[in-house]
């Protein structure tokens, strides 16, 4: 167990009164802020794996929750993708200073893209672990059957069943609404910073072949795809999560380097 779990998060106070739980290490920039997926939590062990790393490392690390989510406040039917995104936007603005690079899991690859689009200045660089842009739109609406469309729009919120959770995750009607105004995959997505990209091809949730159409939509040429043969959606064994440190370890060297000036 991390010492960082032993001991109560922190938390960030937003205009509304919600409280952002977070852990941060202190440490040189850039810095690492790490985005989770969807009714994830920070307590996850990519979460706690790349802290470790930049621990050892020396780097600066932010990890938290958003609305809804974990030890933050708030139910997690009442979130949104722009309501995380902002929650990802002003972690960055009060939790962390220069260039930052974001890492992005599931759902925390869209947001990593939305928030980068926000503060394209403090950014320098981006890893996405199954990226999932779009998924609303993309993913969830034409999954649902008649019934549960019907269900959707008496109700506002339908249970969809994952192939790694005996337990339904909800989908609410406010969600797809809001999905639809932060789409990205649509035209080109103006991010100049280097891009990484990693995914299971044997991910039953979210097509390999998302991270192909992402990596065409961004403006980036520094952009680069690692798919995995063998992997699934979490890419959370620890080979996996060696991986994963060896692709941030490179990326970090890059800036480092001063090749990518945020």
């Amino acid at each position: 167990m991390n010492d960082d779990d032993i001991t109560p998060p922190r938390r960030l106070v937003r205009e509304d009164g919600a409280s952002i739980a977070y852990h941060r290490t202190p440490g040189a920039n850039p810095g690492v802020v790490f985005l989770t997926g969807y009714m994830s939590d920070m307590t996850g062990g990519k979460a706690t794996r790349l802290e470790a790393f930049c621990r050892e490392r020396g780097h600066a690390f932010v990890r938290f929750d958003y609305l809804g989510h974990g030890a933050s406040s708030g139910r997690f039917v009442d979130g949104t993708i722009g309501r995380w995104a902002e929650d990802a936007v002003a972690v960055i603005d009060a939790l962390t200073d220069g260039p930052q690079i974001l890492v992005g899991s599931s759902l925390g690859g869209w947001i990593m893209l939305l928030a980068a689009l926000r503060r394209p200045e403090r950014i320098a660089g981006l890893v996405g672990i199954a990226a999932a842009p779009d998924f609303t739109e993309d993913l969830i609406v034409p999954s649902l059957s008649a019934e549960q469309r019907a269900q959707l729009a008496i109700d506002g919120v339908v249970p969809v069943y994952s192939p790694y959770d005996p337990e339904p995750t909800p989908v609410t009607r406010r969600i797809l609404a809001d999905g639809r105004l932060h789409l990205v995959l649509r035209e080109e997505i103006a991010i100049d910073c280097p891009v990484r990209l990693i995914h299971g091809m044997r991910d039953p949730d979210v097509p390999w072949k998302t991270a192909l159409r992402l990596a065409d939509r961004v403006r980036s040429t520094d952009v680069e795809v690692l798919l995995v043969k063998a992997g699934e959606h979490r890419l959370s064994e620890a080979h996996d999560l060696e991986r994963l440190c060896s692709v941030l370890e490179g990326l970090l060297r890059r800036v480092e380097a001063g090749a990518v000036i945020p």
